[in-house]
């Protein structure tokens, strides 16, 4: 099923003895589009401390109750490494993670392949640190992991077509099966009054995040050519299908 990424925003984690806080965002690796944390929010718990929880761990959605269960206890999170909240999230930080909990940095099986993304050096500028082109940056910096982005952070976002602007990221569709993130939703309201479109990760040829920009290897015509989509709709293989069929993107396991 796809999600609207904030409307996970809230959603209480329930660890096997009780609630450990709530979501407060989430990080995705910007080569292959898949969440690699959630961000939570452990309010008067664990005063001070942000907590990381990895995919892997939930056990499913609870629509009904907005609640997100894991695998986990609460003594567990409560003894897990520290993530320092004035600082970048580093890969020694994810590494720690990774070790305490037995997680599996690969779960959920082959990456998404991003195409022109994919390899590129970015930093990561979530819980402090500096927006910095990759030219500016050093593989082995301890400042943070390149490659770890904010989804709040990225909302705003101007999107850019290889003739012009046509909006600005509003949201995203994240998959709940994988915790990939399916489609960035484009407000288009300065170029194309009462539209939204979606657009693949398979369309971003790179992304500005000095300029916060995403920019797209399709044009505006073949934008407003593209199979009309309801917000209000469920999104059906059939859409999906003819959607990357107008724009010669690859499918998702069809």
């Amino acid at each position: 099923m796809l999600l609207v990424g904030s409307a996970l925003k809230g959603y209480a984690i329930e660890a096997s003895d009780g609630r450990i806080g709530t979501v407060g965002d989430f990080l995705f690796d910007d080569r292959t589009w898949k969440m690699r944390w959630l961000v939570v929010d452990t309010g008067g718990w664990l005063t001070g401390r942000k907590v990381l929880v990895h995919p892997s761990a939930i056990t499913h959605v609870d629509y009904d109750r907005q609640e997100l269960p894991v695998s986990l206890t609460k003594a567990q999170v409560e003894a897990s490494p520290d993530i320092l909240t004035d600082a970048p999230v580093s890969q020694q930080m994810e590494t720690n993670l990774y070790d305490y909990y037995g997680w599996d940095p690969l779960w959920s099986g082959q990456y998404f392949d991003a195409g022109p993304m994919a390899g590129v050096v970015l930093p990561s500028p979530y819980f402090g640190g500096t927006l910095r082109e990759p030219g500016d940056f050093q593989l082995h910096s301890d400042d943070g992991d390149q490659h770890l982005r904010s989804i709040a952070a990225v909302k705003g976002y101007h999107i850019h077509a290889t003739d012009g602007d046509i909006g600005h990221v509003e949201n995203f569709l994240i998959d709940d099966a994988s915790w990939g993130i399916r489609y960035l939703i484009v407000d288009t309201r300065n170029w194309w009054p009462g539209q939204h479109v979606l657009m693949s990760p398979y369309a971003v040829r790179d992304i500005s995040w000095r300029d916060h920009e995403v920019r797209l290897d399709v044009s505006r015509d073949r934008v407003k050519a593209s199979p009309a989509w309801d917000p209000l709709a469920i999104i059906d293989q059939l859409y999906e299908k003819r959607l990357h069929s107008h724009y010669g993107w690859p499918g998702y396991g069809w």
